[in-house]
């Protein structure tokens, strides 16, 4: 009886256990399996979400995002027009919701942006006086980033500020301001913030005119006392452009000024560019074809697996340097998400992130998931 009655909990014991070891097993591989946890060592990774995402009402594209990415950046919310529409007018209720789902769910939170040219408050146009407009900057980044004072980790000071030859834009700022208002701005931010880090962000920042203007640019502000941390080099690169050879110039000289990179806004066009596109200006649109649009319903198989060789090449990149690079946020969640499905050319079908439109992880997915467990076996 004695013997039967062991003999027993000893097979309790066994079932338990092994239902355990079991359970553990497949916790541990859901968790390997996310982009957030492959490369939590290395880096952050991001992803850029709309209002739909903000509000909960995209709950599939919710969910990917709380699996996948330990970072998270706002499309549009946090700009300008959308924060402050008019002088005396300020809507938060869409901002304070997508700082409330990245604190809920412990996510380095970026802000984007608190100066751009573009997306702005209209009445800012018509400013013709350098004080006025002084006014209004120091009003508008103070007012925003007090308000999520320890609660934001970093922002987009300034965005886009450069010409393609490295010279300043020629934004209302600068014109009415002069050069002054970029160190104006980060010593604003830093004032309302001190805990905040704040960044330069900007496109085609591996293009060697435009990377010894931003070199330019950071040395200026750091020359005149003001904080930056980190420089954001926007991703919105092509299937063969731009060199990465240059992109690894970029992040090597910017990370020798003593501050940090973000790969800010990633995403892979597989679709051809209209001639003399620049960039991510927003303002250029051209017309729709069939040319500029060649795969309506579906990527073929050997243009997808050219996509996933492209991203496996740029992350075996960002491994390289993962000491220089803090964040790697892709511009969106899922192809049907993408800006690009709308820009340069409005109505197009565009594939240029990692999950697809039923948000499966596509093969490019795979690719740098796959990358980073091979680089983990060759150390």
């Amino acid at each position: 009886m004695f013997k039967s009655v062991v003999l027993f909990f000893a097979i309790l014991l066994f079932l338990f256990g092994f239902g355990k070891i079991k359970e553990s097993k497949f916790q541990t591989e859901d968790d390997v399996a996310s982009l957030k946890k492959v490369y939590e060592k290395d880096f952050y990774i991001g992803a850029a979400i709309n209002d739909r995402i903000i509000t909960g009402n995209d709950t599939k594209a919710l969910k990917v995002l709380k699996e996948e990415f330990n970072s998270l950046s706002p499309e549009n919310v946090m700009k300008w027009e959308a924060l402050h529409p008019s002088p005396d007018t300020y809507n938060f209720e869409m901002a304070d919701q997508y700082v409330a789902l990245g604190k809920k769910n412990n996510m380095h939170i970026v802000g984007h942006t608190l100066l751009w040219h573009s997306q702005i408050g209209q009445w800012m146009n018509s400013v013709k006086d350098s004080a006025t407009m002084a006014n209004y900057i120091k009003e508008h980044i103070t007012t925003v980033a007090s308000r999520y004072k320890g609660k934001i980790d970093t922002w987009d000071v300034v965005n886009e500020a450069l010409n393609e030859d490295g010279s300043l834009r020629e934004s209302v700022f600068l014109k009415v301001m002069g050069e002054r208002y970029l160190e104006f701005a980060f010593k604003m931010a830093e004032k309302a913030d001190p805990t905040a880090e704040l960044y330069y962000n900007d496109y085609n920042m591996w293009k060697p005119k435009k990377r010894e203007g931003a070199i330019q640019l950071i040395e200026t502000l750091q020359k005149n006392g003001a904080k930056i941390n980190g420089v954001g080099m926007q991703g919105h690169w092509g299937l063969t452009e731009p060199s990465l050879e240059e992109v690894e110039k970029s992040i090597i000289a910017y990370s020798k000024l003593g501050i940090k990179v973000a790969i800010t806004e990633l995403d892979v066009t597989v679709l051809p560019n209209p001639w003399e596109l620049e960039g991510a200006e927003i303002s250029q649109n051209f017309e729709n074809s069939e040319e500029m649009n060649p795969y309506p319903d579906a990527l073929p198989d050997s243009v997808e697996v050219q996509l996933a060789e492209r991203f496996r090449d740029i992350f075996k990149l960002f491994l390289k340097h993962s000491d220089k690079i803090d964040r790697v946020t892709f511009w969106g969640v899922n192809d049907r998400s993408s800006w690009l499905n709308n820009w340069p050319i409005k109505n197009r079908t565009n594939y240029p992130l990692l999950f697809d439109r039923k948000f499966e992880p596509k093969k490019a997915y795979h690719a740098i998931t796959q990358l980073k467990a091979e680089s983990i076996k060759q150390q």
